[in-house]
This record gives structure tokens, sequence and C-alpha cells, in this order.
């Protein structure tokens, strides 16, 4: 294949973030959390767009699972429709369920190859939940990451180490690259060392973390993958021959899915393991951007300005802190008031459904609280009371034996699928909008201050027809509430 000039970003968005519990739980993972003013996955893509228009390139990838396709375009189109207007595709490969990253590199090279036939394009591969300034140096590092893959390097991005950080990964630096300036050659992949180790790392100066971010060109890739992990390979061959596309509503992009029982004979492997770290032609380029991959309380809590005692304040509704003889205490506020007299060194995270209190030098043990979770078979691993649909969301404000009350936010032009329940009743009242109703054989519509009443047994669909947010409450009743007693007819999402 020939080179080309073409850059194409694959941004992964996996991972549930579980040391992150309780704001990122398994519906609404890392990625879609905000920090500052936008989500992690649009900061991504704001970046990855900055790329693109640099290169004169069009496409970005998305690889997630199948849950997250609404979403994310929910997250990501706002960001394209500002950075580049029409010019820019946004194309999503969804997953059925995680296999990790070499296969979800592996599939989005069989897309390139599929969508530019005889070029060679350069896949940038990005994390979607990764925290990086300012966009111009990444921007520039990218390009000498691109150079590199240009010349057949399967380049990786080093992190230039501040401390002697030991839930990192670190990357030993070889020979220099001819012609690429700032890139060397790999001498060998470190797994997390022990702080002895990674302060002498540190001093040595030949060492980088590994950053997770790659510039691989196409041929290469999967030139790598067919001799280190054939598995990998062959079976991506195999899922991407069965892939299903439409198009994109909302861009002009495509969506991919695949065959469940052929995905799931993918090979659970990381892209480090399957390639990166046994073959000859890899190299690292040192990025000089500030860096954290947000993957722990304390990795947010750097992000925010102490106070003169060391503490630190996340607010996120109209919550207050009041702390009085409290110091080095990271407190993530919601719409409560929450008080801290005579701490240190704790994190305290309130959600309106659980919180977290910790002592701060523990923040990586916050998964050990999912795994408890999940041993209970508790629903707080998986939804927030807010949860999120492609029509818009929904918020459980009280739940208790024989009934059910939810706030429901519908977008302009939104609707929900023609559905009926066996088990329960619904009764609708209108807070804010226009709701078109179909109750039964009636279609008609409620304002603001009406309500209607849907019997169990009696199919019926809420549309919002306005140009603004429907917001209505509903309050259901009978011997069984959950979300599975729904039969669905028809809708415009696919899940009929």
């Amino acid at each position: 294949m020939n080179n080309s000039n073409r850059i194409i970003p694959v941004i992964l968005c996996g991972g549930a973030g579980t040391r992150l519990w309780p704001l990122s739980r398994k519906n609404f993972p890392k990625p879609f959390l905000k920090v500052g003013a936008e989500s992690l996955i649009a900061q991504t893509v704001r970046r990855a767009a900055a790329v693109v228009k640099a290169a004169t390139s069009e496409d970005i990838l998305l690889v997630s699972n199948e849950s997250y396709q609404f979403l994310l375009q929910d997250e990501c189109m706002p960001v394209l429709q500002s950075e580049g207007g029409s010019i820019m595709a946004l194309h999503q490969l969804l997953e059925p369920q995680g296999r990790n990253t070499a296969p979800a590199i592996a599939l989005a090279a069989q897309w390139a190859q599929a969508r530019y036939p005889g070029e060679n394009p350069v896949l940038l591969v990005l994390p979607a939940d990764h925290l990086i300034n300012p966009v111009a140096e990444f921007v520039r590092v990218a390009q000498q990451a691109v150079a590199a893959a240009r010349k057949g390097w399967l380049t990786c991005f080093g992190i230039t180490p501040s401390t002697p950080e030991t839930g990192f990964g670190y990357i030993q630096q070889g020979a220099p690259v001819d012609e690429i300036n700032g890139a060397f050659a790999v001498q060998r992949f470190v797994e997390k060392p022990k702080l002895e180790v990674a302060m002498e790392y540190l001093a040595s100066g030949q060492y980088v973390w590994n950053g997770g971010m790659f510039a691989l060109r196409t041929s290469d890739l999967l030139q790598a993958l067919e001799k280190n992990e054939p598995a990998v390979a062959t079976q991506a061959q195999t899922v991407w021959a069965g892939a299903k596309e439409s198009k994109n509503a909302k861009a002009s992009g495509s969506v991919f899915t695949f065959n469940k029982d052929e995905f799931a004979k993918l090979p659970d492997i990381s892209i480090d393991y399957a390639v990166m770290e046994k073959a000859s032609n890899v190299a690292v380029v040192a990025a000089s951007f500030q860096w954290s991959d947000i993957g722990s309380w304390a990795a947010l809590a750097e992000q925010c300005t102490p106070d003169t005692q060391g503490n630190t304040v996340q607010k996120e509704g109209e919550g207050q802190l009041i702390s009085i003889d409290s110091n080095n205490t990271h407190v993530r506020l919601g719409n409560r008031a929450v008080a801290t007299l005579g701490v240190e060194n704790l994190l305290i995270v309130d959600t309106p459904d659980a919180l977290l209190v910790a002592d701060k030098s523990r923040h990586q043990d916050v998964k050990r609280v999912v795994e408890t979770l999940k041993a209970q078979g508790s629903e707080l691993v998986n939804f927030h009371p807010t949860v999120h649909r492609p029509w818009g969301t929904y918020t459980v404000l009280e739940d208790s034996t024989g009934y059910k009350i939810k706030r429901i936010e519908v977008k302009p032009g939104a609707s929900l699928s023609l559905q009926m329940h066996h088990h329960r009743s619904e009764h609708w009242i209108v807070v804010s909008g226009t709701a078109e109703v179909t109750n039964g054989d009636n279609v008609f519509l409620v304002r603001k201050n009406e309500s209607t009443y849907i019997p169990a047994g009696n199919k019926h669909r809420l549309v919002n027809p306005g140009v603004l947010n429907l917001v209505m409450i509903e309050v259901q009743s009978g011997d069984y509430l959950e979300e599975d007693d729904i039969v669905r007819f028809d809708d415009v999402y696919g899940r009929a």
C-alpha cells in the first residue's frame, strides 16, 4: 500500500472507571464525566478534530459498547459542529461486549481499509477519558507521532514523568529514530514498578509513562497482528465481514454493528500485549503536554485549586461546603450541603443515591467498593438515579412498594417507543412543554399543567413535538415496576 496523508483519529470509549465510583457507573462511565466545562469524551473529540483539521482529513471514528451509541452522539456532535461544521464525519463501531484494545483497534483498521481502499491512512488511537492541555501542544506531538508512523514505526506516546508514579506502566527509550525529531526506538516496556524502582526511572531520564495513545499505519498494524497475535487478526476479519452498516442520523458518518457470537470469539487482549511488547518496529515520542488519565479521585482532586489547608472542592450542583478545621480533604458536592469538621486526608463524594467517604491514600481501592456491590447484585454499580436514553433522560425521584415516581425529560422532536406494560399503569403530568400522547387508539396533545392516565395493557407512546425540552412527572402504580416490564412494538432507535 502507498503512504497516505490521511489521519483517522480512533477514539476508544471503553472502561468503566470503577475507581471513580459513585460518579462513574457502567451505564454512565468515566468518558462522560465533566472535568471543567466539558466531558472527557467531548474534550478528546475536540483534540482529535484539531488534528484532523491540520491534516485536512475529515473522519473521526468512535469504538464503544453499543449501549453508548446515542449518548456519544449527543456528547460529540456539538463539538464537531463547532469545530468543523459539516466537514467532519463521525463514525461508530459498536461492540456487543468489551474485548480489550487489540480487537477494537484491529476492527478500526479493517474499517479504514474498507473506507479507503488502496490508501494507507494512519490511525491516531486515543483513549476517550484522558485530560490533556494545551491542545496546540497535543497536535504538535501527534504530528511527530504520525510522521514516525509514516516511516513504518508503531508509535507510542510517552508522557515525560514528573513524579515517581507507581500506578503507570513505563517505556524505556532507546536510540533516536532517524529523521523524526523527538522519536526514539523503544528498548522495553515495564509494568507498574515499586516506588524505589520508579524513583530510579525518574532519575535516569530514560523512561516515560506509557500514555496509552498510538499512531499506527493501517498496513503496519495489521501485519504486526498477523505476525504476533494471528488469532486477533483472523477473527477481526471474520467479524468485519459480517458487519452491518447504517447511517448516523445526526452526522454524515456511518454506524457499524457486529454479530454477537462471532464478536465473542475475539481474544480479550490489549494492544500492548498483542503487538507493542513483541514487535521490533516500535517507537515512542516523548510528550511535553500536561496529561492525566483521571484514573482516581486523587487525580480529579489535582485538577482543583486547593485552599490554604489543602482542601479541594468539585461543585457539580447547588450544594454548599462548610469546612471547619479540615485539612487535605477533597469534597465532590452535589445538591446538598456537606459539612466537614476536624477531618484530614479524606475523599468525600456526594451523589443523590450514594455517598463515598474514604481515606485519601486509599483512592486506588475504590474499585473494591464496586466489586463488593457487584457481588451483592446491586444496581448501584450500573445506574445513577438519572438514566440516559436516546430520547432524553429519566430520574427516579421515589421508589417504594407499589409505586414509583419519575421525572422524564424528552428532547425536542424525540419519541419514546410505542410500548405496553403488563404490570403497571402510568399517570403523566406535564410540567413544561407539550406532549403528543398515543393512548390506545387515541392520539392527542397534553399541555403544561395537564395530565393523562395510561392503564396497564394499553399501547402508548410519548412524543415531544416542540422545539423545547418536554418535562413531565410519571407516577407508576402496580405490583411490578422494573424496567424489563416493557413490550416495544415500534421504535425509531431500533430497540423494538
